[in-house]
């Protein structure tokens, strides 16, 4: 048995689980939230060993005194003896441009290309570097390979990935559509698949990844073709605080408005848009439902970001010509019964019958409309870590 960690930095967080490989058995997993935030009431730390999950409330101001804090629980508990007990390490980065098209082995070169490719996602790839630097610090004997969420969507073809805008800017900065949440897009079609009884190769998905973040990809024969998020996860579906696709010239017109910069203009259409920005209440949806009935704006956030994924559902039926089924994951998608229904009940008219019994469950895996539904549609966790960890086994080999 290998131990080989899987490390997911994001902007202010940390999440990770130690497996047992090839086994796939999970040793211990966690999160750590607020890093370089100020802290709430609530505990920001959790990690689970031993089926007990030890809570607790710590500040962080960057990632590495995260990381740090994390691999001290690791011997504190138990987790390790010694920290050269875990040989490979798999850090999720969310932009790999072109230059990446499969999971790699770290070292300085893909290092600086991670660093360099930050525009590309500014709020995920300079969390993904500390991370790596972090880690090679404290266990420089591990593996350290790096798993790309744009990835699995470089087999989109140039039609759907191209910008209408002059071609020279592709070829001297690589402007175009590079999208995100690939391992989790690429994991759940390969459940369905084995659900499906079906060869991944034969079929039409839809998957939709909905979460804080959130997409939604057309896959054919096992390959990305078409994805809602475009050169940065900002564009495509509403999301938690970003705004999915507006008009370019309506950011120009709200600058000069308002008198914002560049950066600040950005800012607001990730941070202080989506869900939060329609609202005007709160960036979860579960706030939102909870007051659906009672607060127009909250009615409105809800219907606008079920609105954009059925837009999208539409869209890709018609690039796949059919499809055999949908599948949901992610916070939102694993765990919101309501929003699952609604969507589906959009589709009824092409024969799409939701098990309403079958719905009422999160967590779990299972189909969620009636057997003879025009199209099947999965409830699916993601399980981007083990997608992660599998890559890290294939790679030491």
């Amino acid at each position: 048995m290998t131990k080989i960690l899987s490390v997911n930095a994001g902007s202010s967080s940390l999440k990770f689980k130690l497996m047992d490989m090839p086994e796939e058995k999970v040793i211990a997993e966690g999160m750590i939230e607020r890093i370089g935030v100020d802290l709430s009431q609530d505990d920001n730390v959790s990690i689970k060993f031993q089926g007990e999950k030890h809570k607790s409330r710590h500040a962080f101001s960057n990632h590495e005194e995260a990381i740090n804090f994390t691999l001290a629980q690791f011997k504190d508990l138990g987790i390790v003896k010694d920290f050269d007990e875990i040989k490979g390490i798999g850090h999720r980065i969310v932009a790999g441009g072109e230059w990446f098209n499969k999971s790699v082995l770290i070292d300085d070169e893909v290092l600086k290309k991670i660093e360099r490719l930050a525009a590309y996602a500014p709020l995920h790839n300079p969390a993904n570097a500390l991370g790596i630097k972090a880690f090679s610090k404290i266990i420089p004997n591990a593996v350290e390979v790096a798993v790309f969420d744009t990835a699995f969507h470089q087999t989109m073809p140039k039609e759907n990935y191209l910008y209408a805008v002059p071609y020279e800017y592709y070829t001297k900065y690589g402007v175009r559509k590079y999208g995100a949440h690939g391992t989790s897009h690429k994991y759940v079609a390969e459940q369905a698949a084995q659900m499906l009884h079906k060869p991944l190769e034969s079929l039409k998905l839809i998957t939709m990844h909905l979460g804080a973040g959130a997409s939604v990809t057309a896959i054919k024969d096992g390959k990305s073709l078409d994805t809602s998020m475009g050169f940065s996860p900002l564009a495509g579906l509403i999301m938690a605080t970003r705004s999915g696709d507006v008009d370019v010239s309506l950011v120009n017109y709200v600058k000069g408005k308002e008198g914002l910069s560049d950066q600040q203009m950005l800012d607001i259409l990730n941070h202080k848009s989506g869900l939060l920005g329609i609202s005007t209440l709160s960036s979860d949806m579960r706030d939102l439902l909870d007051v659906y009935d009672t607060n127009e704006h909250a009615r409105l956030a809800v219907n606008m970001f079920v609105n954009r994924v059925v837009n999208y559902i539409a869209q890709y039926y018609f690039e796949l010509q059919g499809v055999d089924a949908l599948v949901f994951t992610a916070g939102i998608g694993e765990n919101s019964v309501p929003i699952r229904k609604m969507i589906l009940e959009k589709l009824a008219f092409l024969g799409v019958k939701l098990d309403e019994k079958a719905n009422d469950q999160h967590g779990v895996q299972t189909a969620i409309t009636q057997p003879d539904s025009s199209i099947t549609a999965f409830l699916i966790p993601t399980n981007e870590e083990l997608e992660i960890a599998r890559d890290v086994q294939n790679l030491m080999k």
